[in-house]
């Protein structure tokens, strides 16, 4: 199980589905990657697009040396896998994928809005700045539209290294620079050439993502499941674990 994460979080996203997964035998691997809560800057000239993660994850498979590997990811990493599974559909068996970008929605509004903003490191400084504030950073701008009651402690560890570190931040901006809207409409024209396991576990209350893509991609992927999570926002992994352990856990047995 190798779990994804999204912009301005880090592993521990997965930490309690995958702590649940490996108390029932499956082996989960859980990296941080350059989405601007890493800790080790990334080099000023790599290229930090979508499709440059993508690649990094491929790689990273590859590295590893990793087989029948189930990809698991969510809000921003949900479209980075797409960008995996079209680039590199060899590499994967089965993909999880809980509320996240797809089709033109990269990033969600109110999102939008804030990418458009952020778009060096001052203002990210500026921004993150006021995030230190509890509620700021759990406002609907915020983390707080994103779970339902989020652990403070684990959203300010997941802003310090972008406001302590500026090359952290001008990882960020960068890779905010490079995303586009159009980035994954190319992407779903190929859902059907997908015919592996597809299991979508979606938070019903999110305000986000909607259940609209969703069942989108249910209808094009070939070999799709949909599971409703009433109550649960874009982090179903910290809303509502278990569903995510028992839908994940069940792909994995296929």
């Amino acid at each position: 199980m190798l779990f994804i994460h999204g912009i301005l979080v880090d592993q521990r996203l997965w930490t309690e589905v995958a702590e649940g997964l490996a108390r029932k035998g499956f082996r989960c691997i859980l990296p941080t990657w350059p989405l601007g809560s890493h800790s080790i800057p990334i080099d000023e000239n790599a290229e930090l697009s979508p499709i440059w993660v993508a690649k990094l994850i491929g790689d990273f498979i590859t590295e590893l040396d990793l087989a029948d590997v189930t990809l698991v990811g969510s809000d921003t990493s949900g479209g980075l896998c797409q960008l995996v599974i079209d680039a590199y559909p060899e590499k994967v068996r089965r993909l999880v994928l809980t509320n996240c970008d797809a089709f033109d929605v990269f990033p969600p509004f109110p999102f939008t809005a804030i990418f458009a903003v952020l778009r060096g490191p001052k203002s990210i400084g500026l921004m993150l700045g006021q995030m230190r504030s509890k509620a700021v950073r759990h406002s609907p701008l915020g983390y707080g539209l994103l779970a339902a009651d989020p652990d403070p402690a684990l959203t300010a560890s997941w802003l310090e290294p972008c406001r302590t570190d500026v090359r952290i931040r001008s990882n960020l901006a960068k890779l905010i620079g490079h995303v586009r809207a159009t980035d994954l409409t190319d992407v779903s024209t190929r859902f059907p050439q997908f015919t592996k396991p597809v299991v979508l576990v979606w938070g019903m209350a999110d305000r986000c993502f909607t259940p609209s893509p969703a069942k989108r991609m249910d209808a094009l992927f070939p070999n799709s499941t949909l599971i409703e999570v009433p109550g649960a926002k874009t982090f179903v992994s910290l809303d509502a674990p278990g569903p995510v352990i028992d839908a994940v856990a069940g792909v994995g047995a296929k």
